[in-house]
């Protein structure tokens, strides 16, 4: 994994990005979005208002899977993260996704977040379900057949929490 960079999206990842989120929304078996989500709309998604986007990065260039960071609320909710993370169907399997939830979680704690919450994890993703359970996230909520998987029909969404400092050293406000 040292032949790994993660860094900063640029507009120059676009492209790439691109890519990976096709495949990703094409199987419609992970995320909400519609196959026919829209360029704009997606790079509205990943460079909009408020988001902080890093990608992994092979050292021949190749892009391997990303993650957006930004607060889950406005204003009084400000200081739980949220987090979406997609990697490329070439690069699963070996790691990428750990070495960017690692990553974000970090990065979260840095910008000062004190909790993370992931709203919308498809049940059946039991690779992403495995993965934050590791890396210290609970399930907190289900909600029932609430994604329309492709081949499976209505199966359960989980709203999972992690704390990203202990809650007894919060602040007062």
């Amino acid at each position: 994994m040292k032949d790994i960079v993660i860094r900063p999206a640029t507009e120059d990842d676009f492209d790439s990005m691109w890519t990976i989120f096709q495949e990703l929304i094409a199987s419609g078996d992970t995320y909400y979005f519609a196959a026919d989500t829209s360029r704009d709309d997606c790079h509205a998604y990943w460079f909009g208002r408020g988001v902080k986007t890093w990608v992994a990065v092979l050292n021949t260039g190749r892009l391997l899977g990303m993650y957006r960071l930004l607060s889950n609320q406005l204003d009084r909710g400000a200081h739980v993260a949220n987090a979406s993370f997609m990697v490329s169907p070439a690069a699963q399997g070996v790691g990428i996704g750990k070495m960017l939830g690692r990553h974000c979680l970090e990065q979260a704690r840095r910008d000062g977040y004190l909790a993370m919450q992931f709203n919308y994890v498809v049940s059946t993703n039991v690779s992403a379900v495995l993965l934050w359970k590791r890396l210290g996230f609970s399930v907190i909520g289900t909600l029932p057949r609430a994604y329309r998987h492709q081949q499976l029909g209505f199966v359960d969404v989980y709203v999972m929490y992690k704390f990203l400092a202990d809650p007894n050293d919060w602040p007062e406000q």
